[in-house]
């Protein structure tokens, strides 16, 4: 079987083709989509990928959010279409409803890049059964506006049901509250995470390999839906 992944591109994107990259090592087909055309060209899952949409003008992910490309993820979302949204596109997630919560400032207000060690904390998801509970991966950080943040009843919620997917292993590097650093929707279809694991997907060019579990992951979730 075929699978078709989307990529989305932004004014400001910066890693769809690292995203395109990546999906193509776990041997999908990956499809551009442009941010004004609302046809997701028949795929069977999307990438909202990291960078700075729209220049991050407004607050990040808050203008891309009403791309038509958005509009047509939003409802393929609800049918069930699994979503990745990296940095950015995590933001972009939040902003869109998909997720809830927020992506503010880091506590530092300093841009954060480094390598960094992140707890695997649901592997029921579309896009992290690749993965057993409580192992330890190492991908990269590259953001300025990655702490998590959402109110503690939404927080409890998340941690109640499981919906936790990553977290930040040793210093928190960005204020996210429980190190919180990738949340799941409740159907465990739709993911956003602020580290970049389409940055570590082959050890020739990342610290590790170890974020190609994420896609291989999706073309398990896709072949045996």
């Amino acid at each position: 079987m075929s699978v078709r992944v989307g990529v989305i591109t932004f004014p400001g994107t910066l890693d769809d083709v690292d995203a395109a990259r990546a999906a193509r090592y776990a041997e999908a087909e990956a499809v551009p989509l442009w941010h004004g055309d609302p046809d997701l060209k028949g795929v069977d899952a999307v990438i909202v990928p990291g960078g700075f949409s729209y220049g991050d003008y407004l607050r990040c992910g808050a203008i891309a959010r009403f791309a038509p490309v958005m509009q047509s993820v939003v409802e393929a979302a609800g049918k069930g279409m699994p979503v990745l949204g990296i940095c950015n596109g995590f933001q972009i997630l939040c902003e869109a409803g998909l997720l809830p919560g927020a992506l503010v400032r880091n506590s530092g207000l300093h841009f954060v890049c480094k390598d960094q060690w992140l707890k695997v904390e649901n592997n029921t998801t579309a896009w992290s059964s690749r993965y057993e509970v409580g192992a330890e991966i190492l991908v990269p950080l590259k953001s300025g506006e990655g702490g998590y943040q959402a109110t503690r009843s939404t927080v409890d919620e998340l941690e109640g049901e499981g919906r936790v997917v990553f977290r930040y292993v040793g210093d928190n590097p960005n204020g996210s509250r429980g190190n919180i650093a990738g949340i799941t929707s409740a159907n465990g279809r739709v993911v956003g995470l602020m580290p970049h694991p389409e940055h570590a997907i082959d050890a020739l060019t990342g610290p590790t390999d170890d974020g190609l579990g994420m896609f291989l992951s999706l073309m398990d979730a896709v072949v045996n839906a």
